[in-house]
């Protein structure tokens, strides 16, 4: 029961501490204040970007170059630097993980 708890009132999911981002569970306009919780705390952000339902938004600043972690993860590398608030996608991370959809076609 514990689970349906931490979508109260949430409009993000954070599944681990070390997450750069939060995932949308709705979508979200731009210049909302949103809620997320790590672990036992909520947390707010502004978002500088809409961002669709499923979709990650940046929880913290990022620098270019950094690893994003999502569910304790990495799943890709900055190309630029990501303001806390914004959407954290294709246009603004490269994926660095192995695909092997990817490697077949090399």
């Amino acid at each position: 029961m514990a689970g349906h708890q931490i979508e109260a009132g949430a409009d993000a999911l954070v599944m681990d501490a070390k997450d750069h981002v939060a995932t949308a569970i709705k979508d979200l306009e731009k210049g909302q204040k949103i809620s997320y919780r790590v672990q036992e705390q909520v947390r707010e952000v502004v978002l500088l970007d809409a961002v669709p339902f499923g979709h990650k938004i940046a929880i913290e600043d990022i620098a270019q170059g950094t690893d994003i972690r999502k569910y304790g993860e990495v799943i890709g590398r900055t190309t630029v630097d990501i303001k806390a608030g914004q959407h954290v996608h294709v246009h603004n991370v490269e994926g660095i993980r192995g695909r092997g959809d990817q490697a077949a076609k090399a």
